[in-house]
């Protein structure tokens, strides 16, 4: 209709003789235009709109399975049974654990040393996918599917790696390599290197990082153990310290930071790999036993019973027996003024004997509840002349450095360590941008 409009308006203004011929010429066009207007079977009414409500049949949802896997690294302590590492390893399997219990080809297993360590893989829901336990030369491997489990004994035939890992403290550094895929044997590592330096009880913080370079042993492509820290850094509170392993002498060596100076002090801050103060050095404590205020000449580390104790520095036993209120008590004697107590034990270390020399960070025994204690603790003492002193506190004398003899082998192997070091920095701040 507009269009017919608009040649209406057209043939106004045509002029003369032309104006009837072309209106004769455009007449048929008008009415081909009229006819779509008036198009016949045109529909006029209104289409009815109606719902239609059918049920449809609906497939249940499947549960979607949770394929994450979980691996951990235990190291056997005294007095353990194959339910109690299990435990610890976080595995929740009853039919898995039957096996191991009963099982003529897992007779290695219930033979456990003190010492060695099991590492196992488990689903999300604490079923072991997978076991390994090297005792010597021979290695048990478990493998399940399910509720089938095949265990097998072999000849361990080991490949040495050199793996690098970096991560952030966010809680704690047993939370931090968990998280970075590392084993608590390597966590328990960084904290035996640096624990000269860092109070792992009181200075971690939010925020701190580690890089690390350390060996992981693997047997046909999968992971048995891990191994040593060969170099480590970590950043606590925006104060960098880092340490690297040397072999000062065949099968004797140190940590020392890259600049040659010793790491290892003649005395360790305290005596458990890990564990939480519940009393500390003071002149006035509630005595929960005697009901009275006295002096607590010594630091109290909470511990599951049985926990490894290690000798602090090099020594030799003064005494090791049962003492009044200390309960088992082993007393090491070091140099000829420094003696350090070690109080309430459940057990002492096998072949201990008044006399013998124990070198620093060996195991001497085990936590307990013996003697005038409420639960499962250490009550540990530093004396100097056998006066007690808060080894928290006291200056603790370093070890030597390296040599002048020694400096070029010793720059020579902290060079590869020192440049791992230092992409594994690069890494870290590229991933802070």
């Amino acid at each position: 209709m507009i269009l017919a409009q608009k040649i209406v308006s057209y043939l106004r203004e045509i002029a003369g003789r032309h104006r009837v011929a072309a209106a004769l010429l455009l007449l048929p066009c008008v009415g081909v235009v009229a006819a779509f207007g008036i198009a016949p079977d045109t529909l006029n009414e209104r289409l009815r709109v109606g719902v239609v409500v059918e049920e449809l049949a609906l497939t249940p949802a499947k549960t979607v399975e949770d394929l994450s896997t979980y691996t951990r690294e235990e190291r056997i302590q005294r007095g353990d049974t194959v339910a109690t590492l299990l435990a610890r390893l976080q595995v929740h399997d009853a039919d898995a654990e039957q096996i191991l219990r009963g099982g003529k080809q897992a007779a290695s297993l219930r033979q456990l040393v003190p010492g060695k360590t099991v590492r196992a893989m488990t689903s999300a829901d604490g079923r072991l996918v997978n076991l390994r336990y090297l005792n010597g030369e021979t290695l048990l491997a478990v493998d399940c599917i399910g509720t089938n489990c095949k265990i097998k004994e072999e000849l361990a035939q080991l490949e040495r790696r050199v793996l690098m890992k970096s991560a952030d403290i966010r809680m704690s550094l047993y939370g931090a390599t968990d998280a970075a895929g590392l084993s608590d044997a390597i966590a328990t590592q960084l904290a035996d290197i640096f624990s000269s330096d860092i109070d792992f009880h009181r200075d971690l913080r939010k925020g701190d990082r580690f890089s690390v370079v350390y060996e992981m042993y693997y047997n046909r492509g999968e992971p048995v153990r891990s191994g040593r820290v060969l170099a480590a850094e970590f950043v606590n509170q925006g104060k960098p310290f880092q340490a690297v392993w040397f072999d000062y002498a065949p099968k004797q060596g140190g940590y020392y930071s890259l600049e040659g100076k010793n790491l290892r002090k003649q005395f360790l801050r305290t005596p458990l790999e890990f564990s939480r103060i519940t009393s500390g050095y003071t002149n006035a404590r509630f005595h929960p036993i005697l009901q009275s205020w006295r002096a607590h000449k010594g630091i109290d580390y909470a511990a599951p019973t049985g926990t490894r104790i290690k000798a602090t520095a090099d020594g030799i036993v003064d005494i090791v027996a049962r003492q009044g209120g200390y309960g088992n008590l082993i007393v090491l004697r070091h140099q000829t003024k420094y003696t350090t107590w070690y109080g309430h034990l459940s057990g002492f270390a096998k072949g201990l004997r008044k006399g013998k020399r124990v070198m620093q960070g060996e195991v001497i025994g085990y936590v307990g509840a013996t003697g005038m204690a409420t639960g499962p603790h250490l009550h540990y003492e530093f004396r100097v002349g056998d006066v007690q002193q808060n080894p928290l506190r006291v200056a603790m004398p370093a070890a030597p450095p390296i040599t002048p003899e020694q400096r070029a082998r010793f720059a020579e192997t902290v060079r590869p360590f020192s440049e791992q070091l230092a992409l594994l920095r690069t890494a870290n701040l590229a991933r802070l941008d």
